[in-house]
């Protein structure tokens, strides 16, 4: 059997009609199947790879610490550099309240873990979500998700979740005195790209203060340096009680993080204590390239950079008659269309032509552009050119 039946046969797919590229090297933007073919990837892994495939610095820092020590306990008990100067790295570009992080696996876990850190700090178990917001799979993350497309299979889910409308000041009401935390991202990312005021997160921020809910800035997809800052909420003029990272914040390497105020952060060390224990989260090596991918972003123009490759992106693609809007936050980007048939189609020609792009979760009539940050305006003409071709279609 080849590799491709042997995928089929023994890999866990979650499509019945999987991409099956076979990719044997990645190197900036762009992914090399088997046959040499290249592909830009501009949908970064669905975020991660901000800084293109397999970066140089951040390869170094993950060959030099596998060779140093891999595994050792993680969950706060032992001092491993990696860490230490990560976590250290991160509290330094974050307002001073943030100074606690809890390293973690991914972007869900970092939810979950979130989502228990407030209930125990607050006493209290309710907790508001957006309507059309996706915080990941796991069983606690998937009862924040309404609708129930992505969740329906899986009820009972957790209870006390209710759901407010993103970006309706008249929903807020819903936060009340029962509610533990308020769980949001800056930009909603799976419904296609949506933006709200910053009228509307001053309100949210001074509600959560008012009834003594705790504000948790969902930046999984934001974070990192997308939208043109480190993160995105540093331009909303709020401060959340709760922030999450993931995706781009290992350079690759499987990372995510909660960070809090070490005031909040202590109630997981007592009563009981391990309140919350990972096996692998915070590992060395991934801890490591973190570091590296966080020092290459500040120390280069790449953020400085996003918002002129969003303004590229816009000339060169809103013109198109088949494009309906373009809504974007920095590199995160939502092409909409006049269909959902026309979306797959679009995908479907990019992806012969050697351009890879997708779909939301909750926005069926939008493509994704996500491109690695290093992404150059040559190629940002170029896969432009590629996408315009596949629109003709």
């Amino acid at each position: 059997m080849n590799l491709r039946q042997l995928f089929l046969q023994h890999v866990a797919q979650t499509s019945p009609f999987p991409m099956g590229l076979d990719i044997v090297r990645g190197e900036g933007i762009y992914l090399y199947s088997r046959r040499g073919k290249a592909y830009m990837d501009m949908i970064s892994g669905i975020g991660v790879s901000s800084l293109g495939h397999s970066h140089p610095q951040v390869v170094r820092a993950v060959q030099t610490q596998a060779a140093r020590y891999m595994h050792a306990m993680v969950y706060g008990e032992l001092v491993l550099s990696p860490q230490v100067q990560l976590a250290k790295a991160l509290t330094d570009r974050l307002p001073r309240t943030l100074d606690a992080v809890y390293f973690v696996n991914s972007g869900a876990e970092a939810v979950e873990g979130a989502m228990k850190l407030a209930k125990k700090y607050t006493g209290r178990y309710e907790l508001v979500a957006c309507t059309n917001a996706y915080h990941g799979s796991t069983h606690g993350a998937a009862a924040l998700m309404r609708p129930a497309t992505y969740n329906r299979g899986y009820h009972p889910l957790m209870p006390g979740v209710r759901h407010m409308r993103f970006g309706a000041e008249a929903d807020l009401a819903l936060i009340d005195e029962r509610t533990a935390a308020v769980i949001i991202e800056p930009v909603q990312g799976e419904a296609g790209v949506r933006t709200a005021s910053r009228r509307y997160w001053k309100a949210l921020r001074r509600r959560c203060r008012q009834v003594g809910a705790l504000l948790i800035l969902d930046e999984i997809q934001t974070g990192y340096g997308r939208t043109g800052h480190l993160f995105a909420f540093q331009g909303l003029g709020i401060t959340p009680d709760i922030l999450l990272t993931a995706k781009a914040m290992g350079g690759g390497m499987p990372l995510g993080a909660f960070i809090a105020p070490r005031r909040i952060m202590r109630v997981l060390s007592s009563n009981p204590i391990l309140g919350h224990i990972t096996t692998f989260g915070g590992h060395p090596v991934s801890a490591a390239a973190g570091l590296a991918a966080l020092r290459v972003l500040t120390r280069s123009k790449l953020m400085d950079r996003v918002k002129e490759k969003e303004a590229l992106f816009r000339e060169l693609l809103e013109d198109h008659p088949a494009v309906v809007e373009i809504r974007s936050a920095g590199l995160m980007m939502a092409v909409e269309l006049a269909s959902a048939a026309k979306v797959r189609d679009v995908v479907s020609r990019c992806l012969d032509e050697g351009v890879i792009i997708d779909w939301f979760l909750f926005n069926d009539k939008s493509f994704r552009l996500a491109p690695p940050l290093v992404i150059t305006k040559a190629e940002i003409r170029r896969s432009s050119r590629i996408i315009r071709r596949a629109l003709d279609g």
